[in-house]
């Protein structure tokens, strides 16, 4: 969360009103979509309080939505090309951009 308010891209995605999810940018802001956490601990049984039904609902859409980003991430890393890649590191972010997108949408 520190490296991303440093780089700005909580706030281009806060300007640019972009949607995104992930669960490590607890208190990112409206944009950012975070999972439901598990209630703390009942002082009575020393257990942890159970999430509600609409609760489990919101982490199922929120994994449903991060889940094809996490593919493309995934399946980047068995791609050999990019391992021994040639072009100019200035351009290969556009040519993993372009894969991830062409993931994300076949899918």
């Amino acid at each position: 969360m520190g490296a991303a308010r440093e780089h700005g891209i909580i706030d281009a995605l806060t300007a640019h009103e972009i949607p995104a999810a992930d669960t490590a940018y607890q208190g990112a802001g409206p944009t950012v979509a975070v999972p439901q956490r598990r209630r703390r601990k009942d002082p009575d049984t020393g257990r942890y309080r159970k999430l509600s039904q609409n609760q489990k609902d919101v982490n199922t859409a929120h994994a449903r939505r991060r889940g094809p980003g996490e593919r493309a991430n995934a399946e980047l890393k068995n791609w050999p090309i990019l391992r021994k890649i040639r072009s100019s590191p200035n351009t290969a972010d556009k040519l993993i951009a372009a894969f991830q997108t062409l993931m994300i949408v076949s899918s």
